[in-house]
């Protein structure tokens, strides 16, 4: 008894909600590498481990690089782990064990709740089960009719049974932001076709928005509400934004090139499916590798801020890129504050972006080091130079869980699959998230006397 309680003690002290969302992940990403490592999750015998592990990783945080071919190499109930593999990271491990509990009638601990919570919302609330319930009956709606409208599709060329089985992984892929297709050429088959590119759009931008955004948007539609949040406006805004910018670039810089010769339909499907793309999602209907250097400037920065805050995507979110904005423009006008809408920014939320930003830059720098020095060094320095915007690439979209490629993830050695899923996990979890699990939040900083020094 006296042993249990130490046990207690310990963990109640030590395990701390930044820490449970960070192990959580892991131990789903360990649970799932050891499903994909048995022989019946592989067509062909076995998965190696760093490639079991790789596609774990990635289905677990939604990230879509695949160092294997999903359709090919992986069995039936091998491509059945990775759609529950990414379903559920895409939703958060800790949402379905609240479920999970929730069924079995016991009850849910505080500490379940707080990370539940800022997971889906920028304020809490004290009606928790019906947050809980709202969140699964959305993701349930929106995936079906996702999958009916693919299905609609896919019947016209496979058996029935086929069909069904396409759409559903296609649908849920997409809206989880995950990009996993069972397909070889991903959705390049379908680049003319709107009613593929339009739901697979659709999905794409619901999943990466976040459920609060589709709460308050459903609510005010049904005039059950005034007016929507700070949050809400400026993720629709800029969400909207960063989707007609990067269509309108992309079909400009490829114009002469992916996009020659195809039909004006084709080539706006094309820009606005890769403009969607980048928020998170590995879908793609044109060859990546083949794209002009400006093209990849641009898809980068994309991939770079991500999808927004309570959602399935990654990167620094759509808000971080907003108010770094925000901020840059009220300070050219001569404001302390960082205001918008009648409204001020906190300076703690100003603080976290800056750090998010910043922590993520120097994280991907990092990476991308590693994958350098770990590559192949038998070429001439001139003659390997594209392997800087490759393996740059790489490291940005593993980073907002992106999964998008140039082609390099079969290509990867050991060294640089375990820097890429590295790469995957942080992306998923937050820089800032994974720092405050390794530190304590109890301990606090000293003050020491200020000193000014020169910047600028």
């Amino acid at each position: 008894m006296k042993l249990y309680l130490i046990i207690k003690t310990f963990f109640s002290r030590h395990l701390t909600p930044t820490r449970i969302f960070v192990f959580s992940f892991a131990a789903y990403i360990a649970l799932g590498t050891l499903a994909l490592w048995f022989p019946f999750s592989s067509s062909h015998g076995g998965l190696r481990f760093v490639d079991a592990l790789f596609t774990s990783t990635s289905a677990v945080c939604v990230t879509g690089l695949a160092s294997i071919d999903i359709g090919k190499d992986l069995s039936l109930i091998g491509q059945l782990i990775t759609l529950v593999l990414f379903q559920v990271g895409g939703l958060g491990i800790i949402t379905f064990s609240v479920v999970l509990f929730a069924l079995m009638g016991r009850g849910i601990s505080f500490k379940s709740r707080e990370i539940t919570q800022s997971a889906f919302l920028h304020t809490p609330k004290k009606d928790f089960n019906l947050i809980i319930k709202k969140v699964l009956r959305y993701t349930f709606i929106i995936e079906s009719i996702g999958a009916l409208l693919l299905f609609l599709r896919f019947v016209q060329e496979f058996p029935v049974e086929q069909a069904f089985y396409h759409a559903i992984y296609n649908a849920v892929s997409a809206f989880n932001n995950c990009g996993y297709s069972l397909f070889p050429d991903n959705m390049m088959r379908y680049q003319s076709d709107i009613l593929v590119n339009v739901t697979i759009m659709l999905l794409i931008i619901l999943g990466g928005i976040g459920f609060i955004v589709q709460q308050e948007v459903i609510a005010k539609l049904r005039s059950a509400e005034k007016k929507l949040s700070l949050h809400t406006k400026i993720v629709l805004i800029t969400t909207a934004a960063l989707i007609f910018v990067g269509a309108t670039c992309f079909y400009f810089m490829e114009m002469n090139n992916v996009l020659r010769g195809a039909s004006t339909k084709t080539a706006i499907l094309s820009s606005f499916f890769q403009s969607v793309v980048p928020r998170t999602a590995a879908f793609h209907t044109v060859d990546i590798g083949i794209l002009t250097n400006s093209t990849i400037l641009v898809i980068i920065i994309l991939m770079f801020i991500g999808a927004s805050p309570g959602s399935t995507g990654g990167g620094v979110k759509t808000t971080s890129f907003a108010i770094l904005m925000l901020l840059i423009f009220n300070r050219i006008k001569g404001n302390e504050n960082v205001n918008i809408a009648n409204r001020t920014i906190p300076k703690d939320t100003i603080d976290k972006t800056i750090y998010i930003i910043f922590a993520s830059a120097i994280i991907i720098g990092v990476i991308a080091a590693v994958l350098l020095l770990a590559g192949s060094t038998s070429a001439a320095p001139l003659a390997s130079r594209y392997q800087f915007v490759e393996y740059l690439f790489e490291t940005v979209s593993a980073f907002g869980t992106v999964g998008l490629s140039m082609g390099v993830t079969p290509k990867l050695n050991d060294v640089q699959k375990y820097a890429i899923i590295l790469m995957m996990f942080i992306g998923r979890v937050g820089p800032l998230t994974l720092a405050f699990a390794w530190y304590s939040a109890r301990k606090r900083g000293i003050t020491y006397a200020e000193e000014s020094v020169m910047v600028g």
